[in-house]
C-alpha cells in the first residue's frame, strides 16, 4: 500500500516536472531564437543604411573598394547593382559571373524605395543567409548575413538549456521523492486508522496537525471516529437497558431473524426451553410447535403483528404468541403463559356455574313458598303479605341471576354447542318481533320491522347468514328488554338489517333501535361487561342482572361476529351485531 501510494505521487510529481522542463526549453529557446533574429536584423538594417549613404556620398573610392570594406566592417557579404539589377560589385564573388538580381524580393523592394528583408538559401555558397536592401541613386546595396553563425549559437544555446533542465529535474525529483515519501507516510497512517476504525477500535485517532487538505482529511476522521465512539456507547447502553427489561419481564421474548435463526432470547425465554436456546441456531431446533411457526413465518411475510395459541411448547403449558414483524425481516415473539390464567379461569367459571347451579334449588323453594304464603294470605293489609312480596320479588331476581351466570359461564367455557344453519335475516328479525309483539304493545311501545334499507334493497333480499336461531333469539331477547326497559320514553323499537358495513367482515348487520334518553358515551366502552351499568339504580328497579349483554357478547363472538353500541343523550341507543354469511 505504501510503495502504490509512494509511486503513483513520485510518477505524478515526475510527469509535471518533466512536462514542465520541455515546454520552458522550447520557449526560452524559441524566445531566444526570435530576439537574437530581431537584433540581428536591427542592426543589419543599420548597417545597410550605413552601407548606402556611403555609396551615395564616397566618390574617392570605387564601388568594389567600397563593397569589400564595407562587406569587412559589417561581417557580412556587400553587394551593389543598377537599377537594371545587374551586379556592380559584390565583397565576395566576381560581378561579372553573376546573374541579375533585379527579381531578388529584398532588392526588388529597395529598387521601389524600401528596405527590403529576405531570409534564404545561398545558390553561389550554399549556407542560409539573411539579405537586407537599401536604395541609392541609380540602384540599391545589400548585405547578406550568414546565419549558420546563428544555428551555431542556438545549438550551444540548447544544449545548456538541456543540461540545466536535466540538473533540475533531478533536483526536482529529489525534493518530490522527498515529499512524496512525507505524503504517503500520511496517508498511510490515515488508512491504516481507518481500518483500525472499521475493525472496531473506535479510540484509534490519526493525531495529524498540519493544515493542509490532508491534515483536514485527518481531523474529518478523528471527528467522526469521536461521533462514532459516542453514538456506539449510547447504543451498548440502550442495548443494556433494553436487555435488563427484557430479562425482567415475566414473558419469554425470542427474535428471530428472516433466514430462521435465533437472534436473541430473554433469560425466562432460555429457563421455559430444557435444552436453553442457542444463538444463530435455527429456531426450530428451539421451538417445534407449528402454531408457533405460523405465526413467525406470517409476521416476516406479511409485515403485520400475528397472534396465535400455542400448546405444545412445553408439555401441558398454552402459551399466547405475538409475533411482530422487524425492520430487517424477521421478527420477534412474545409467549404468555396463561396456563395459571385458563387455570384461574376455569376454576371462576367452575366456581359460578356450580354455586349457580346449587342456588337454583333453594332459590326456587323459596319463591314457591313465598308464592303459596301469598296465595293463602287473603288480606291485602295483611303486614305479613308486603314482607312475602319481597321476598319473592328477591327470590325472583335471585333465580334469574343465577340463571344468567350459569348461562355466560357455559357460554364463555364453550361448554354450549351452538347448532349453526342458514338462516334468513328476515326470519330472525320476525321471530324476534313476534315474542316481544304483546309486551311491546302492553307497555304502549311501537315495536315495528324495517324491511327497507334505502340504497341497500329490502331485507328479503339479503343473503342468509350462519347462526344457532335459539341464541340469536335470546340476544335480540335482552336487546329488545332493555330497549323497552331503558328507551321506553321514546315509544318506540325499530329492528333491522343491512350489508355489513366495510372494514367488517363480510356478512349481515342486525341492529336494535331506541328513541329513548340514550347513553353518555363515557358508558358505550363498557357496555357489555359483565355486572355494568349505567344507572345502578333504576336497573335495580327494572329487575335487570347486568349480565344480558355480557352473554349477548360471547354468543356473538361462538359465531364468530361482533356487537356494538351507538347512542347520544336525548336521540336514543342503538345496538349492532354481525353475523357472517353463509
Amino acid at each position: 500500500m505504501k510503495n502504490r501510494i509512494f509511486f503513483k505521487l513520485l510518477a505524478v510529481f515526475l510527469i509535471v516536472i518533466a512536462a514542465t522542463a520541455a515546454i520552458l526549453d522550447v520557449m526560452l529557446g524559441s524566445a531566444w531564437e526570435a530576439s537574437l533574429r530581431t537584433e540581428i536584423e536591427r542592426n543589419l538594417a543599420q548597417k545597410t543604411l550605413l552601407f548606402a549613404h556611403r555609396v551615395e556620398t564616397d566618390h574617392a573610392h570605387t564601388p568594389a573598394e567600397i563593397a569589400a570594406q564595407e562587406g569587412l566592417a559589417a561581417g557580412a557579404r556587400a553587394t551593389i547593382i543598377d537599377a537594371s539589377g545587374t551586379v556592380l560589385a559584390d565583397s565576395e564573388s566576381n560581378p561579372a559571373t553573376m546573374e541579375n538580381h533585379a527579381t531578388r524580393k529584398e532588392f526588388a523592394a529597395a529598387l521601389a524605395g524600401r528596405i527590403g528583408e529576405n531570409e534564404r538559401r545561398s545558390a553561389t555558397v550554399g549556407i542560409p543567409f539573411l539579405y537586407v536592401a537599401a536604395p541609392i541613386s541609380g540602384g540599391a546595396v545589400r548585405l547578406a548575413y550568414p546565419l549558420s553563425d546563428v544555428e551555431a549559437v542556438q545549438g550551444k544555446v540548447d544544449r545548456r538549456l538541456i543540461w540545466g533542465s536535466t540538473i533540475a529535474l533531478f533536483i526536482a525529483l529529489l525534493i518530490a521523492a522527498i515529499a512524496s515519501v512525507y505524503t504517503s507516510r500520511r496517508l498511510e497512517h490515515i488508512v491504516d486508522v481507518a481500518v483500525r476504525i472499521a475493525q472496531g477500535d473506535l479510540q484509534a485517532r490519526v493525531h495529524d496537525t498540519p493544515l493542509d487538505e490532508i491534515g483536514r482529511v485527518a481531523a474529518a476522521i478523528d471527528k467522526t471516529a469521536g461521533q462514532i465512539e459516542h453514538s456506539f456507547a449510547a447504543v451498548q447502553s440502550s442495548q443494556r437497558q433494553l436487555e435488563t427489561l427484557l430479562n425482567s419481564m415475566q414473558d419469554a421474548v425470542i427474535a428471530i431473524s428472516s433466514d430462521g435463526l435465533v437472534q436473541w432470547a430473554n433469560q425466562p425465554m432460555d429457563r421455559l426451553v430444557p435444552q436453553h436456546t442457542r444463538l444463530n441456531a435455527p429456531v426450530v431446533e428451539t421451538i417445534r410447535d407449528p402454531d408457533f411457526m405460523a405465526a413467525v413465518k406470517a409476521a416476516t411475510t406479511t409485515k403485520k403483528v400475528k397472534t396465535t395459541r400455542a400448546t405444545s411448547i412445553v408439555h401441558g403449558r398454552a402459551f399466547d404468541v405475538t409475533a411482530a414483524p422487524l425492520p430487517d425481516g424477521g421478527a420477534v415473539a412474545v409467549l404468555r403463559d396463561l396456563t395459571e390464567t385458563e387455570r384461574v379461569e376455569k376454576t371462576r367459571r367452575d366456581f359460578i356455574a356450580n354455586v349457580s347451579h346449587e342456588l337454583r334449588t333453594p332459590l326456587t323453594s323459596i319463591q314457591g313458598y313465598s308464592e303459596t304464603l301469598l296465595d293463602l294470605s287473603s288480606e291485602n293489609s295483611d303486614p305479613h303479605r308486603e314482607f312475602l312480596e319481597i321476598i319473592r320479588k328477591n327470590a325472583a331476581r335471585m333465580a334469574r341471576l343465577t340463571e344468567d351466570l350459569l348461562t355466560l359461564a357455559r357460554v364463555e367455557s364453550g361448554e354450549t354447542r351452538f347448532d349453526t344453519e342458514p338462516a334468513p335475516p328476515i326470519e330472525l328479525l320476525h321471530d324476534a318481533e313476534e315474542s316481544f309483539r304483546e309486551i311491546a304493545r302492553s307497555q304502549g311501545v311501537d315495536l315495528q320491522i324495517v324491511e327497507q334499507n334505502g340504497k341497500d334493497g329490502s331485507v328479503e333480499s339479503l343473503p342468509s347468514v350462519r347462526a344457532d336461531r335459539e341464541a340469536i333469539h335470546q340476544v335480540f331477547s335482552n336487546l329488545i328488554d332493555n330497549a323497552m326497559k331503558y328507551g321506553r320514553s321514546g315509544s318506540r323499537i325499530v329492528l333491522g338489517a343491512r350489508p355489513a358495513p366495510r372494514g367488517i367482515k363480510f356478512g349481515v348487520e342486525f341492529y336494535v333501535q331506541d328513541f329513548g334518553a340514550g347513553i353518555a358515551s363515557e358508558h358505550l366502552p363498557r357496555l357489555f361487561e359483565r355486572f355494568y351499568r349505567v344507572d345502578k339504580a333504576r336497573s335495580r328497579e327494572s329487575g335487570g342482572t347486568g349480565l344480558g349483554l355480557a352473554i349477548a357478547k360471547h354468543i356473538m363472538l361462538a359465531h364468530g361476529g361482533s356487537i356494538r353500541a351507538e347512542s347520544e343523550l336525548n336521540h336514543g341507543s342503538t345496538f349492532l351485531f354481525t353475523l357472517p354469511a353463509a
